[in-house]
Order: C-alpha cells, then structure tokens, then sequence
C-alpha cells in the first residue's frame, strides 16, 4: 500500500531530527534479512542508544541534500536501513559490524561521520575504534599507573623495614 503524503512528510521529519542530532550513522543494505533477524539487530542498537530506520530511498536522498550530506546515487538506488548513532560515534558501527558477521544478508554500503560521507571500508574502521568509555578507562589507567607505581615503592621500603626487624627479633 502506497504512503501518503502525510506519511512521507512525518518520515521525513523524523529522518531529518535524526540527521541533525546523530553523532554517525550507518547505511547498509538489508535485503533478504528475516523479520525476527531485523528485531534482533533493532534490539542490539537499541541497548547502545542508535536508532534504526528502514527508509524510503528517495526520502532518504531528501533529506541527506537538505541537510547537506553528498551521498552517492548509486549507493541509494535500492532500499536501505539507516543505523543513527546518538551518543557515540562508534556505538552504531561497532554493532552494525558484529552483526554482519554473523548475517550474511546484511551488506554495509557507508556511512555518515561529521556530516560527511564515508565508504564501507571507513565504516569498518570506525567499528574498530574503541567506544569512548573504553577510551576514560584507559585514560584512568594511564593516570592511575605512575601512582600506583609511587605507592609500590613507598610500601616496598617498609616491608623491607619491617622484614628486618622480624629477622633482628628471631636472632635476639
């Protein structure tokens, strides 16, 4: 059944809040996936805060020009299923990645990064990347390292302090 004009223009409006407060965005190909496979992909971007859409290519294509976004027009020539990533720029690509290769149907076509396009290849990069609390983690571990490193030696001179009294005291 056809859309309706209404219908279209709340896609679209709902598309084009997403573009302009995503922090990424993943584009593939999901021809051939199952429905129950397409709830399991929703539910895992869900969890890391990244929406996903099924969307009209040529309402897609709207909206990408509105917002100033150059995607190629062969890459919208078939539907296309778009992951937003709302909080961090690697939570969707890392999720879209993972599930990829364990779904041969889906097919990462490229991506949106700082409201500009990039290619599959880019994409699987980005998937790469460790998320940004992997990255505070190990900030705190490098910051925390030096102090540990102070408080193994301090305590390392009063053991030895203390395991030389201990021998004193067994000998007296």
């Amino acid at each position: 059944m056809a859309k309706t004009r209404e219908q279209k223009e709340a896609q679209v409006a709902v598309l084009n809040d997403r573009v302009a407060n995503m922090k990424s965005a993943v584009i593939i190909d999901y021809k051939g996936m199952k429905v129950k496979e397409t709830e399991e992909l929703r539910k895992n971007l869900r969890a890391k805060a990244v929406d996903f859409h099924i969307a009209k290519v040529s309402l897609a294509r709207l909206v990408f020009r509105k917002q100033g976004i150059e995607i190629s027009e062969e890459m919208l020539k078939k539907p296309v299923a778009i992951a937003f990533a709302m909080e961090d720029e690697v939570s969707g690509a890392k999720e879209i990645d993972a599930f990829a290769k364990k779904n041969e149907f889906i097919k990462i076509l490229g991506g949106i990064l700082e409201n500009k396009y990039i290619d599959a290849v880019k994409v699987s990069q980005l998937a790469s990347l460790p998320s940004k609390q992997e990255l505070y983690a190990r900030l705190v571990g490098t910051i925390a390292g030096p102090a540990r490193g102070l408080v193994s030696v301090l305590a390392g001179n009063t053991r030895g302090l203390v395991n030389i009294l201990s021998a004193r005291k067994d000998k007296i």
